[in-house]
């Protein structure tokens, strides 16, 4: 089975740093482009930022020069480097891992992950 766990929020104060990561697991051969994305309190879920399996990469604007994203092809893991924080980026992040191709006995598949979910607050 297919599972993605995000590790590394918390609580931080304005102006702070916090890293993020996701490690996907279970038998993959490949993932097309993986992907954060947040969802704060009483608002829809955003993408905060994606990167390709060619390293190509893009984000919203409210995180442009602050977050940095980045993956570890051979480990199936995508980071965040979150600097600068600011109370607005409170949220839970979502790590997404869109094309990933894994193998079961019954040959290869591709879907679409979610992970569960880290809890980054930001205070003032």
């Amino acid at each position: 089975q297919v599972q993605l766990v995000e590790s590394g929020g918390g609580l931080v104060q304005a102006g702070g740093s916090l890293r993020l990561s996701c490690a996907a697991s279970g038998n993959i051969d490949s993932i097309n482009r993986m992907a954060w994305y947040r969802q704060a309190p009483g608002k829809q879920r955003e993408l905060v930022g994606s990167i390709t399996n060619g390293g190509s990469t893009k984000y919203t604007d409210s995180v442009k020069g602050r977050f940095t994203i980045s993956r570890d092809n051979a480990k199936n893991t995508l980071y965040l480097q979150m600097n600068s924080l600011k109370p607005e980026d409170t949220a839970v992040y979502y790590c997404n891992a869109e094309g990933l191709v894994h193998y079961s006995i019954t040959g290869p598949y591709t879907n679409d992950y979610w992970g569960q979910g880290t809890q980054v607050t930001v205070s003032s």
